[in-house]
């Protein structure tokens, strides 16, 4: 069974509510989605473990990553999806190393499409058309904003691909671009 969007969406609205959380997958989908082209691997496989990621986050955030196991199983889904969304919580709440490149993307990308989204809405504009890298690498040292961002997995994260981070942060936010105005960071609001 290869698992569909349509598949994931309903999934993941039978687990969430909060908006805010589903702006986070819509943008880790699209970035994940990007990284898979350029990998030359499978985008909607990697667009739909992006959106299901987070997917234990609101009912059970003391078992994430945990329970998404556990529903991803009983709804019969492949285990390198399973394995993949999985690693992301590497090192913080799984003991499963990111092994493939899109489980690297995934850890990688995760916590940067927070500090991105942060990174605009403090911005007069509130556009991600506008974000600049140099701006996120400036909030990135300044770790009183977006404190809960770990930046260490971030970076993390660029090792193991090996890409540098100006160039990470960069991927993300064009590949966020896609998604703008579902994240309301298209400067219209």
């Amino acid at each position: 069974m290869k698992p569909t969007r349509e598949e994931a969406l309903k999934l993941f609205k039978e687990y969430n509510q909060s908006q805010s959380l589903f702006k986070h997958a819509l943008a880790v989908e699209a970035v994940m989605k990007t990284f898979a082209l350029k990998y030359d691997e499978d985008p909607e496989k990697w667009g739909v473990i992006g959106l299901v990621h987070d997917l234990d986050y609101e009912k059970f955030p003391d078992q994430h990553c945990i329970m998404t196991r556990k529903i991803l199983e009983e709804n019969g889904w492949p285990e390198d999806y399973i394995r993949a969304i999985e690693s992301h919580g590497w090192g913080i709440c799984t003991d499963t190393k990111p092994e493939h490149i899109m489980e690297k993307v995934l850890y990688a990308t995760d916590e940067l499409t927070g500090l991105i989204v942060t990174s605009t809405l403090v911005r007069p504009d509130k556009n991600l058309h506008e974000l600049k890298v140099k701006s996120v690498l400036k909030k990135w040292k300044d770790k009183r904003f977006a404190a809960g961002v770990d930046r260490d997995v971030i970076q993390k994260g660029a090792n193991m691909i090996g890409i540098e981070l100006p160039d990470l942060i960069a991927e993300c936010i064009e590949a966020m671009k896609s998604v703008a105005s579902e994240l309301e960071l298209d400067g219209n609001r």
